[in-house]
């Protein structure tokens, strides 16, 4: 399970270091893709392919899921981890998500966020303000 959250830095060659514990969850082959909320998620070879047979089954007749499909599935790259640690992020997926020289690295269950510094910082003020109502409808529906 990914968890946790890490402040890196996007070198000028457009990669980023994998904290020691999240690269010991990954691997050696990620794949990297468009996510929500303008960040990038990362995922591990494994849970990537759980991932693309979870899209393979949305419907071609709905348009959004169309949509979604072709959202994740053509921003999606692979991506060898180096010998240090390192992935190389796509310039497509860079301004994508606006990363600028800090990232943050958020663990997230079966992937690992990558979010501009500020935006991460904007977004998790949102959500804690939000948070004690978001747990009383999950635990409405047993969540929590």
């Amino acid at each position: 399970m990914l968890l946790g959250e890490y402040i890196h830095i996007l070198d000028t060659k457009k990669r980023i270091s994998l904290p020691a514990r999240l690269r010991k969850e990954v691997g050696k082959k990620v794949v990297i893709t468009r996510g929500l909320d303008q960040c990038l998620f990362v995922y591990s070879w494994k849970n990537w392919v759980k991932v693309s047979e979870k899209l393979q089954r949305l419907s071609m007749g709905q348009a959004d899921q169309r949509g979604f499909n072709r959202f994740m599935l053509s921003g999606a790259v692979e991506v060898d981890v180096d010998s240090v640690g390192r992935i190389l992020v796509p310039d497509f997926l860079k301004d994508f998500a606006g990363l600028k020289s800090k990232v943050v690295l958020a663990g997230v269950n079966d992937r690992i966020e990558i979010w501009n510094e500020s935006s991460w910082k904007a977004y998790k003020k949102r959500i804690e303000r939000k948070v004690d109502q978001m747990a009383e409808k999950l635990g409405d529906i047993g969540v929590i």
